[in-house]
C-alpha cells in the first residue's frame, strides 16, 4: 500500500469533461441509439482514463478493482430487478394482462385528460407502493400503450407518467430513498415527508396544470377513431376481461405489504404465465409454435416470453408496435450500460475525484442559498458522474451534514434538498440506473421524455427558490 496523493480539482474534471464529449459525440453519431453499445463504450474509456490518471496518485489496479466492485454490487439488485421486469412484461403480454389494460384505459380515459390522469394514476400508484420502478413496469407500460393509441407523443406520455411516479416515490413512507435521505440528514422519517411537502406540492401542482393545459390542445376527435381500430384489433387477439387485473392488483398488494420488488415481480411473472394457460391458449399456440403437444406448448410459449422477444401480429401497425416484449433479452443493453456506469462512477468515487470536486463546489456556499443550491448542485452532479441516485444521496449527505449544521440549519433542509434534487433528477441521466431503467422498461429514450418531465425538472429549482426566499426554511433552537 503506497501513500495516496489528493486529486487536484483539474485532474478531478478531465475524466467528467471527456464523458461529456464522448456521450456528445456518440449522441450526434448515433442519435436514440448511443444506449445501445456507443455510451457503454464511452464509460469504460472514460474510467480507464480515470484509472490512468489515479497512477499518478498512487493507486494500483487491485484497489480499483476493489472499489469497481463495491460500486457495481451496489447497482446488482437494480440489474436483477429490470431482468425480471423484462420476463413480467413478456408474460404480462401474452397472458392480456397489458392489453387489457390498455383496452379498458382507452374506454375510461378521454384523450384531453389522459396526461393530467396518467400523472395522477402514476402518483397514487407510486404512493402505495413506494417505487417508481413498479409502477412503471406496471401501470406505466400501460399508461405508455394508451397514449400510443390516442397519438399523444410518447416522450409528453412517459414526462407526465415519471412525474407522478416520482412525486409518489419521494413522499411514500415505503421508499428506500425516502428513508435514506433522512438517515444522511440525522432527521427522522415523517418530519422529513412533512417538510417535502411545502417544495414538493408546488412542483407536482405546477407540473398538473400543465398537463391539464396540454390535454386540452389535443385533437381529440381524430384521434378516437384511431383508439376504435386498435381496441378491436386488441380484441380480436384477446379474450379480454377483467379477471385479467387480479394479477397486477395482487403484485401491488405484495409491494405494499412490504414484499421485496425481486420476487414480488417474479410472482407477477409467473402468474401472467398461468393466465396466459387459462385465458389465452390459442395465442400460447400461436407463441409457440407447437399444436400437437399442449404441455409442451405451454411450457415453450411462457418460457419464451420470459427470455426473448415475443410480438402479437394484428395486421394494425399501431397495435403491433403496442404488443410487443423483448423479454429478459431486450434488458440486456440497459444492465450493460448500468454495468458500465458504475464501473466509471467506482473508479472516480474510489480515487476520490468525486469527491474533490463536491468539495470544491462547498467553497461558493457563503449564504442559506447558495448552500442549498450547492448541494442540489452536488446531488445532479454525482448523478451524472456516478449513475446512481443512491450514491447521489449519501456522499452529498455526508458531505454536507456538518456544514448545514454548523450554519444553524435544521438537518430536515438537508434531507429535503437530498430528494429534491438527487432523487428526482437521476431519472433525467441516460446513463443512471434510473434514466437507464425507465427509459428500457417504458421503451422511450431518457432525452425523448427528459423535456416533459415538469415535476422533476421544477423540484430542483423549488428548494433552491425556498432556500433564497427564506421561505419555510427551519432552525436549530438552542436544545438542537
Amino acid at each position: 500500500m503506497t501513500e495516496k496523493k489528493e486529486p487536484s480539482l483539474l485532474l478531478s474534471l478531465l475524466p467528467v469533461f471527456l464523458l461529456i464529449l464522448l456521450l456528445a459525440s456518440n449522441v450526434v453519431l448515433y442519435g436514440g441509439d448511443s444506449s445501445y453499445g456507443p455510451n457503454q463504450i464511452a464509460l469504460l474509456l472514460t474510467a480507464a482514463f480515470a484509472g490512468v490518471l489515479s497512477l499518478k496518485l498512487g493507486y494500483i489496479w487491485s484497489e480499483l478493482e476493489r472499489s469497481i466492485v463495491k460500486s457495481i454490487s451496489s447497482a446488482m439488485a437494480a440489474m436483477l430487478i429490470l431482468l425480471m421486469i423484462g420476463s413480467l412484461s413478456g408474460t404480462w403480454l401474452i397472458s392480456g394482462i397489458v392489453p387489457a389494460m390498455i383496452y379498458y384505459g382507452l374506454q375510461i380515459l378521454n384523450p384531453a385528460l389522459f396526461l393530467f390522469a396518467a400523472c395522477i394514476v402514476s402518483a397514487i400508484v407510486s404512493l402505495a407502493t413506494g417505487s417508481s420502478w413498479s409502477t412503471a413496469a406496471t401501470v406505466g407500460i400501460a399508461l405508455v400503450g394508451i397514449g400510443k393509441a390516442m397519438g399523444i407523443h410518447d416522450g409528453v406520455v412517459a414526462g407526465a407518467i415519471i412525474s407522478g411516479a416520482y412525486f409518489g416515490d419521494k413522499m411514500s413512507p415505503l421508499s428506500d430513498t425516502t428513508n435514506l435521505a433522512p438517515a444522511m440528514a440525522g432527521t427522522d422519517l415523517f418530519t422529513h415527508i412533512r417538510y417535502m411537502t411545502l417544495t414538493t406540492g408546488p412542483s407536482i401542482i405546477i407540473a398538473l396544470v400543465i398537463f391539464l393545459i396540454w390535454g386540452f390542445t389535443l385533437d381529440a376527435p381524430g384521434e378516437m377513431g384511431e383508439v376504435n381500430k386498435v381496441q378491436a384489433a386488441i380484441q380480436d387477439k384477446f379474450n379480454i376481461n377483467l379477471s385479467l387485473f387480479l394479477v397486477p392488483a395482487a403484485v401491488i398488494f405484495l409491494i405494499i405489504k412490504k414484499m421485496p420488488a425481486l420476487p414480488a415481480l417474479l410472482i407477477g411473472t409467473l402468474l401472467g404465465g398461468i393466465f396466459a394457460l387459462v385465458f389465452q391458449p390459442q395465442l400460447v399456440d400461436s407463441v409457440s409454435g407447437i399444436t400437437d403437444d399442449p404441455l409442451k406448448s405451454a411450457y415453450a410459449a411462457v418460457l419464451q416470453a420470459m427470455f426473448t422477444d415475443v410480438s402479437v401480429v394484428t395486421g394494425n401497425a399501431t397495435v403491433d408496435e403496442l404488443l410487443s416484449s423483448g423479454g429478459m433479452s431486450g434488458m440486456l443493453s440497459t444492465v450493460w450500460l448500468i454495468l458500465t456506469a458504475m464501473v466509471f462512477g467506482g473508479v472516480m468515487e474510489g480515487t476520490g475525484m468525486l469527491k474533490r470536486i463536491a468539495r470544491e463546489i462547498i467553497k461558493l456556499a457563503n449564504s442559506t442559498g447558495s448552500l442549498v443550491a450547492s448541494t442540489a448542485a452536488t446531488c445532479f452532479t454525482f448523478n451524472v458522474t456516478a449513475s446512481d441516485q443512491y450514491i447521489a444521496i449519501v456522499v452529498p449527505g455526508r458531505m454536507f451534514s456538518g456544514t448545514f449544521r454548523e450554519r444553524g440549519l435544521a438537518p430536515e433542509n438537508l434531507s429535503r434538498t437530498l430528494e429534491d434534487s438527487g432523487t428526482v433528477t437521476s431519472v433525467l441521466i441516460p446513463w443512471n440506473t434510473c434514466g437507464a431503467y425507465q427509459s428500457s422498461v417504458l421503451g422511450v429514450a431518457t432525452f425523448t421524455y427528459l423535456p416533459y418531465c415538469f415535476f422533476n425538472i421544477l423540484s430542483p429549482f423549488m428548494t433552491i427558490l425556498f432556500a433564497y426566499l427564506n421561505i419555510k426554511i427551519r432552525r436549530l433552537n438552542n436544545k438542537d
